[in-house]
Formats: C-alpha cells, structure tokens, sequence
C-alpha cells in the first residue's frame, strides 16, 4: 500500500486521516466525532465477547420469489461484496459477560432493505429469545424500505417483525435497538422503533423517507430535522451513545433490566 493510499479525507469534516487510525478508533474520526458505517462483522466484533457469538439461521439466503428481472444479478454482487447471505445477520453471544440476542443489519447489502428472508430471520431472533427468556438486541443501519423486488412478500415483513418483537415485550423480556448511520422507511416504521430503549450514535440519519422528500410535504422543515441529535430532544429517541461505550452501556442495560 502506498502513502497516499493510506490516507484519506474524513466524511466529516474533511480534514486528511490515516486509514490505518481508523481501526484503533471504532471507525470514529478523533476530530469531529463523524462515525463512519461498518457492516455487521465488525459490528460483532466490537459488541461481543470475542469466541461467543453464535449465528442463527447462517444457510438461508435471499432467492427472486417473483422472477424480477436481474434481481438474481444484484444479490450475487452483494453478496460477493459483503460476504453475507442476507441484509442481516443474528444470533446469540456475551456481551461483557451478559447472554443476550441480536440482530444487526448490513447496509451493503442493498441498502439493508427488508426481503422475505430478512423478515423471517430477524422474525427467528426474536422466538429464540422467547424460547430461551433472553433479551434481543437489533443494530439498524438499513436506509432502505421494503425491497420492491420481493413486492408484497417484502412489504408484509414489516408486520411480522413488528409482531414478533411485540410478543417479545408483552412476555416482560428486554428488547432494544440501535441506530447507527442510517434507519428509514419500513424498517424505521417497524422493529426499529419498538424497543423498549432506542439508542443512536451520534449523527445518525432516521426517518420514513430520505431529505429529498421534503419536496412532497411542502413544508418548510429545520435543518437537521432527521439526525439522531434532533430527534433525542424531541423524546423520539431515548439516548445518544459514543460507539466506544456502546457496548459498556448495553451491558449496563442488561443488569438493570434483569
């Protein structure tokens, strides 16, 4: 790797960093605080105890239901990209010593948007945390919606999730969710805002729809009105948490509400 190729320019606030840097730094700029994505591999990486995690449901994979042309194509790409199945991940593990569930989502794969078999896994997560009186928690960094690929097969996920961590709730057993970069459309209008405790890092983007929708609302509407930031103090969102505390608060969480 070269030198100039070890350096990049921050999304944030565009000063010069070293690649390598970000590594030791939860792929936080130490300048401004701009928390950049990461998939969900390095999502467990940084949550788990490392050697506990256990994937749930890892041979299911996303297939075109409806024939859509060159869907097939676009699956392939992402999943050479990403090395993943699925635009999400679950399973259980330790997080600082505490059993929990978890699903994490992966916005590679496109765009983290809810399939069929996205819906039934995360569906899964939550009846294994039934089963086994865990707690679940579910990491959303998913801009996109329904996938308009798998049509109403895609679009009926946001019920049966949404189902699934209710019946969760209604049995008294902890479920939380955390936003990280992004989180719209149906996975916003659905398990990502039924949590008993919402957390987001810092920066966050969330909403139904992305800011070119303003356009449709003819509203005039506050600048950052879809960060994490404005939402927190308009009580939509429960707390704020650096990613290098994440992991810590979520094992607090999980003593407390044991």
């Amino acid at each position: 790797m070269t030198e100039e190729m070890k350096k990049s320019v921050c999304r944030g606030c565009g000063i010069e960093i070293e690649i390598e840097e970000l590594v030791y730094t939860y792929k936080v700029c130490l300048n401004c605080n701009y928390h950049y994505p990461i998939g969900a591999d390095e999502r467990i990486r940084f949550l788990m105890d490392e050697g506990t995690f256990v994937e749930y449901d890892s041979e299911m994979e996303s297939s075109n239901p409806l024939n859509f042309p060159e869907y097939e194509d676009k699956l392939i790409k992402d999943k050479k990209l990403t090395g993943l199945k699925e635009a999400v991940i679950t399973g259980e593990g330790l997080i600082c010593g505490r059993p929990t569930t978890i699903g994490i989502t992966d916005y590679r794969f496109r765009m983290g948007s809810m399939a069929s078999v996205f819906g039934e896994k995360v569906t899964r997560c939550a009846e294994h945390a039934l089963e086994k009186r865990l707690p679940m928690i579910i990491v959303s960094s998913s801009g996109g919606g329904a996938r308009m690929q798998e049509g109403l097969i895609s679009l009926m996920q946001m019920v049966k999730t949404s189902a699934a961590c209710m019946r969760l709730k209604q049995e008294g057993l902890l479920y939380v969710d955390v936003l990280s970069y992004q989180s719209f459309a149906g996975v916003m209008a659905s398990f990502a805002t039924l949590g008993h405790i919402i957390i987001a890092e810092p920066g966050t983007r969330v909403g139904f729809t992305g800011e070119r929708g303003r356009a449709s609302v003819k509203q005039n509407l506050p600048n950052g009105f879809q960060t994490a930031e404005f939402m927190v103090e308009r009580g939509m969102i429960d707390m704020i948490v650096q990613r290098k505390d994440l992991k810590t608060r979520l094992a607090n969480l999980l003593d407390f509400f044991s």
